[in-house]
Parts: C-alpha cells; sequence; structure tokens
C-alpha cells in the first residue's frame, strides 16, 4: 500500500518534500508518517479530509453531563491546577482553549483565576454559558480578538485534533506578553503505550492527526518563542474508564450472555458519560475515598514517568 503525500507539510518544520518522509503505519483509513527532517508523526492531508467533526456531544449527551457529579469533576481539575500555580498564581488571567463542558474553567474561577474560554462544539458551549455562567465564546479560534493578554493559555486534548498547529501556536503567542506560560494535554507518541502498541495504539485514528513528542512539541513551541518548563507524563483516568475499562466490560457481558449483534458492539458518546455518572454517583464519603485513590494513582504514575499522554509547560520568552 502506498501513501499519499498529496499537499503534505510538516507542521513543526515546514518540511513540504515528499521525499524527506517515511511512512510508519499502514491502516485501512489512514497511513501515519514521520518526517525525516525534525521526527514529527501525523496523518497527511489526503487522510485527513476523510475526517468530519459532526456535533457528536449532542442534546441527549448534554442532559446525561447535567446529572453528572460536578464535586468529582472539580476534584479532577485541581491536579491542573496543582501544576499551573507552581508557575502563576490565583489572580492570573487564564484563557482555554476549547474549553469543553467548562469544568476546568469552573474549577479555576473557584480558586481564583480569571478565565476565558473558547468552545466550537454547541452543546458544551451552551452548557458552559448557560448552566455554569463562565465567559466561553462559541466562535473559531482564529476569529477571536481580544484586547489584552493572557498570563495563562491552555489546551487540554485539543493540539491532536487541529490540522495547522502551527498557526495555531502562532496565534497563541500574540496572546501572551513575556513570562505567559501555555500548558498542553496531547497524546504522547514517544510514551511507553505508543511504543507498545504501535498502529494498534488507541490514541492513533482519523480523529487525531498530530502526534507530538517531546522532542517535536519542544521544537514547535521554541519557533514562537517558548521555553519549555517540564513535561509530565499524564494518565487520565476518566478516558480510561471511559474507553477503556467502559468497552472491556460490554464485551465480557456480550461473551456471557453471547450477544453479537451490531449494537452490542458499539459504544456511543451518552452510554460513555453515564457509565462515568453511574460511578461517580456515590455517597460523598465513597468519592472522597475514590479520589484519594485517583489522586494516589495518577501522581505515582506521573512520577514513574507512565502514560499515553503528556502535559507541557512553557513560557514566553
Amino acid at each position: 500500500m502506498e501513501t499519499n503525500f498529496t499537499e503534505i507539510n510538516c507542521t513543526v518544520c515546514n518540511n513540504a518534500n515528499p521525499l524527506l518522509y517515511t511512512t510508519l503505519y499502514y491502516k485501512s483509513n489512514l497511513n501515519v508518517v514521520e518526517c525525516q527532517t525534525c521526527g514529527f508523526i501525523f496523518i497527511p492531508p489526503y487522510y485527513r479530509k476523510q475526517i468530519t467533526y459532526t456535533q457528536y456531544k449532542n442534546k441527549d449527551v448534554a442532559d446525561i453531563v447535567r446529572k453528572a457529579n460536578n464535586w468529582v469533576k472539580i476534584e479532577r481539575h485541581k491536579i491542573r491546577y496543582n501544576l499551573i500555580k507552581k508557575y502563576k498564581k490565583p489572580g492570573s488571567t487564564l484563557f482555554d482553549l476549547g474549553s469543553g463542558w467548562g469544568h476546568f474553567m469552573l474549577t479555576g474561577n473557584m480558586l481564583g483565576y480569571h478565565t476565558t474560554g473558547i468552545e466550537i462544539a454547541e452543546q458544551p458551549y451552551l452548557y458552559s454559558k448557560q448552566d455554569l455562567q463562565l465567559n466561553v465564546q462559541h466562535i473559531n479560534f482564529f476569529d477571536y480578538n481580544t484586547p489584552h493578554q493572557f498570563d495563562i493559555i491552555t489546551m487540554w486534548d485539543v493540539l491532536e485534533h487541529i490540522d495547522d498547529a502551527n498557526s495555531v501556536i502562532k496565534k497563541c503567542a500574540a496572546m501572551q506578553s513575556s513570562k505567559g506560560i501555555i500548558v498542553i494535554q496531547v497524546p504522547q507518541i514517544d510514551s511507553y503505550f505508543a511504543k507498545k502498541y504501535k498502529d494498534q495504539w488507541k490514541m492513533m485514528g482519523l480523529d487525531h492527526v498530530n502526534y507530538f513528542g517531546k522532542k517535536t512539541i519542544t521544537k514547535l513551541l521554541a519557533h514562537h518563542g517558548y521555553t519549555v518548563l517540564t513535561i509530565k507524563s499524564s494518565f487520565e483516568i476518566k478516558l480510561f474508564l471511559m474507553y477503556t475499562l467502559l468497552p472491556w466490560a460490554k464485551k465480557i457481558k456480550t461473551k456471557f450472555f453471547k450477544t453479537t449483534t451490531k449494537s452490542s458492539n458499539t459504544i456511543n458518546t451518552e452510554q460513555r458519560q453515564q457509565y462515568y455518572n453511574n460511578i461517580t454517583t456515590k455517597p460523598l464519603w465513597q468519592l472522597k475515598l475514590m479520589m484519594k485513590i485517583h489522586n494516589l494513582i495518577y501522581y505515582t504514575l506521573e512520577f514513574f514517568n507512565v502514560g499515553e499522554e503528556m502535559i507541557v509547560v512553557a513560557q514566553k520568552k
């Protein structure tokens, strides 16, 4: 199978020569290539055109989110602020790109940060704007204009979805003055899990077009005037519950009851969210115990550098 290099361009080093790419993986609906110039790994434009970002977070999902336990989500996001406050204290201005359902911003407001966000998906935007009363806009990032510069810019599981990551970081740099920090979480292509599972790595698919490693994310940020302060391993236990444990449980159930229909093997967004709700709607004392265990696991995995994602903190010069 050959890889289609039409309109190929490396977002890290701007390499546009098809001869300077190596195909790492051939998959059924996509190929993954590596730039020989800088080592960046990504899906070429030809395959990216197959991606259709539909509004998969619909009203049904929003209704389930409204029934969820916000206490658990706030406690989870406090871990992120424990890292941020090492570099920027409460009272700082924070811009969250791809703010989702808004619980990260909500937590920031509770801790004394002044948060602003953008969310392109309609239902998460409406929930965060109307239900949580957050300062969120429903526009394209490149159409966003701000009269001031932010102390902190965050992107949680966003940059891997964006075709032109270089332009995103360029705009972020323009929104920050000297000593501002950017905090980015992305799947890590040079992690233990990515190296072990290779083309079967669950983070690899058409919805993730960019696969950063420590060197390539550092190079991209440096090009726009950022110096990396730290890179930490991250293991999202919520995603593990929804995307690993739930499919495993459903597979066991299907095998036990000997049901092999298409619906029995399919898990949609509503089911994932409901599964998370079921786990997190326990009595408060149980939830507090769960969070202590959650935090212990999280920080232990971080200490041993075990995780599928990385959190990058960089400061603008």
